[in-house]
């Protein structure tokens, strides 16, 4: 248990990292390929983006480490049952907050991002 914790921390970790660079490269292998990212869209409905798409839209955003924002990021939460674990974490990229719940399954031995559903605020 102890060693799934400290991996999923180092997931944690590599995608703060991701975030503040805005880094598709460096998102990517953290997420199985057939994940995607799960929001309430503009319209108000459920907004399902495969996580191609999602890391496309990554590519064309600036990053907060290029403008010169602090990091603000945080694991809240990390809960493991057997091959299935949640991570809750905080970050910034300003103007936004964002809390993403990120769900890991252990494929082949390997913690994968299986599913981001997150929110926002300004």
């Amino acid at each position: 248990m102890n060693s799934d914790v400290s991996a999923l921390r180092s997931i944690a970790q590599a995608y703060f990292d991701a975030a503040y660079e805005m880094d598709a490269e460096k998102f990517a292998p953290l997420f199985d390929s057939s994940s995607s990212v799960t929001k309430i869209g503009a319209n108000g409905n459920v907004s399902v983006t495969p996580i191609a798409t999602w890391l496309d839209a990554v590519r064309n955003a600036r990053a907060p480490k290029e403008q010169g924002f602090q990091r603000d990021d945080h694991v809240l939460s990390i809960d493991v049952e057997k091959d299935l674990a949640i991570l809750k974490l905080k970050l910034q990229v300003p103007p936004h907050a964002f809390t993403d719940m990120l769900s890991c399954l252990r494929v082949n031995g390997t913690w994968k991002i299986v599913q981001k559903v997150m929110t926002s605020s300004t």
